[in-house]
């Protein structure tokens, strides 16, 4: 096995245990054994527990932007936006571990707002700030700050996870979807031009 080949396994196995279990179950020892080798083996590859999840959260924000919000431009400003509420909603309810530890837990060299954003750097962001800024091109919605627009229609739902995630609501994830696109879609309509 090459050395790559064994950093990659590391960072795989480290994925796994962060998916099923959260970040905090992720020890150099515990993917150490879930890989096979000793856990002195992973410190060759990485130098401690927060390079390896810097590692991880790096693979799985590449991972959501090659897929993430590719509707086509030329789609309306509603059809364009409930399809990225649709991906978000499919990412934070779909893997909840990972959702938690890439937008909600405090950790080094995260996003910061406003700049991270408006230079595009989250793969879940940046989509919904160019249909914004499409739309206000477009004249649908009224000329504002793109950015802050975009922030606006996007912190309701995630909002609406957190407390989803959080256990405070009975209703069944297709019933929580819908208020989520409902919200998404009030925000919306408050903005239009």
């Amino acid at each position: 096995m090459t050395e790559r080949g064994t950093a990659a396994r590391i960072a795989d196995a480290a994925l796994e245990i962060l998916l099923a279990e959260g970040a905090q179950a992720v020890t150099m020892r515990r993917v150490a054994a879930a890989v096979g080798v000793t856990p002195m083996a992973t410190y060759r590859h990485y130098p401690n527990r927060e390079a390896l999840l810097r590692t991880v959260a790096d693979a799985a924000f590449a991972e959501l932007g090659e897929g993430w919000g590719k509707r086509t431009a030329d789609l309306d400003f509603e059809s364009r936006l409930d399809g990225l509420t649709d991906d978000f909603l499919d990412f934070a309810l779909g893997k909840p571990n990972l959702y938690a530890y890439l937008i909600t837990e405090q950790r080094a060299g995260t996003l910061l707002f406003p700049g991270d954003f408006r230079q595009g750097g989250s793969p879940a962001f940046a989509p919904v700030h160019a249909a914004v800024e499409q739309a206000m091109r477009d004249g649908v919605l009224r000329p504002d700050d793109p950015l802050e627009v975009a922030l606006a229609i996007t912190m309701p739902v995630l909002g609406l996870v957190q407390l989803y995630l959080g256990g405070r609501f009975s209703s069944s994830e297709e019933d929580f979807r819908a208020l989520c696109k409902r919200t998404t879609r009030r925000v919306r309509d408050g903005l239009m031009a």
